[in-house]
């Protein structure tokens, strides 16, 4: 029973360190590192940064780009503000002009109905007086007809002369207004007295 182990047989190994390598793997380790890492450092590691710089450019343009985007964006917004106050202030005045035209019109229109009252008035009066002038010429030649006719027959002589006829008709309606004007103011003397 008696069996020992030994640490390390072979050559090239000292004894005590069984984990150390062969020197030959060693010095082939060593010289694959290195070009491995040459390799990386000149091939590998400039990928890998220009990609880097790439995207740290990408992501700082995509920011200054949202920047310049938010800065548009806040002057149209402002931009459109102030075009809708303006627009307010053209709604508003065109609305107080609409009103001042509409108070304008009422005016022009009351002023033409009044001056189409008082043309319609005066025309009234004018046919009025007309007819009222009508009216006195006929009730004139049909009194002085009667009043001839009356006075022939009372008197017994003929007026058949026209200026005769003229002066007795003129005669008769003078005597005729001044009767009645004396019978109008005898009432209110009347009626003063008592």
């Amino acid at each position: 029973m008696g069996v020992s182990i030994s640490m390390a047989e072979g050559p090239g190994y000292p004894e005590g360190f069984p984990l150390l390598p062969h020197p030959a793997e060693m010095i082939m380790g060593v010289i694959a590192f290195v070009i491995l890492y040459f390799v990386a450092k000149k091939y590998v590691v400039p990928a890998f940064e220009k990609a880097y710089e790439d995207r740290t450019e990408a992501i700082e343009g995509g920011m200054e780009k949202a920047e310049r985007l938010q800065e548009e964006a806040r002057e149209a917004k402002k931009k459109y503000e102030d075009q809708l106050a303006g627009a307010h202030d053209e709604a508003s005045a065109i609305r107080e002009k609409a009103k001042e035209q509409g108070a304008q019109i009422v005016a022009e229109m009351r002023e033409q109905a009044k001056a189409e009252a008082a043309r319609i008035t005066a025309t009234a009066h004018k046919q009025v007086d007309a007819e009222r002038q009508q009216a006195m010429v006929s009730l004139r030649s049909e009194v002085g007809e009667i009043s001839t006719n009356l006075a022939s027959r009372i008197v017994g002589e003929s007026l058949e002369d026209q200026d005769r006829q003229n002066n007795v008709i003129e005669r008769f309606l003078s005597e005729l207004e001044s009767s009645s004007a004396d019978d109008a103011q005898t009432p209110a003397n009347a009626g003063g007295e008592s």
